[in-house]
């Protein structure tokens, strides 16, 4: 009986590990302006649910899961008219009405907003089941999606 507990605890303590990942992590990376963007976020999948519907409007959502999604930025990223310097920060989303979303970059530091950049959205021909964040880049101009379900959610950028 002993043994029998002793090979138990062994088992739960070697899963453990296991366990207490969580959800993987995904990595986007891009070049833009010849210079590296990257991001690293946490990939939750849907099961059978509707995360984007269910998310409260004014409320933060961390874009991912476990772990806060992160943007490192050799290039200085220019949203239009709103700037991110190069440097590391945190990213997160904003849904502001019924079919807006915002993107938020945060400073690392203070978590002080950098900048506020809408998000277009649109429809996937597919559903995606685990949450994909997408860099696309080209010379000086790129683009970040954000991709769950059917919603895809778009923001063109530029990098010097």
């Amino acid at each position: 009986m002993l043994k029998r507990i002793a090979l138990a605890a062994l088992a739960v303590a070697a899963a453990a590990p296991v366990l207490a990942q969580g959800n993987p992590r995904g990595e986007a990376k891009a070049t833009v302006g010849g210079k590296a963007v990257s991001i690293d976020y946490g990939r939750p999948s849907l099961k059978g649910r509707d995360m984007l519907g269910q998310a409260q409007i004014g409320q933060a959502w961390r874009m991912g899961a476990d772990a806060a999604t992160s943007l490192k930025t050799e290039a200085d990223l220019a949203f239009g008219s709103l700037s991110v310097p190069k440097g590391e920060y945190i990213l997160t989303a904003t849904k502001v009405s019924a079919d807006e979303w915002h993107l938020n970059v945060l400073a690392t530091a203070d978590r002080a907003k950098v900048a506020e950049v809408p998000l277009a959205p649109g429809l996937l021909p597919q559903s995606v089941e685990m949450f994909t964040i997408a860099l696309t880049g080209e010379k000086e101009r790129g683009t970040l999606e954000l991709q769950w379900g059917t919603t895809a959610l778009k923001a063109a950028f530029t990098g010097k």
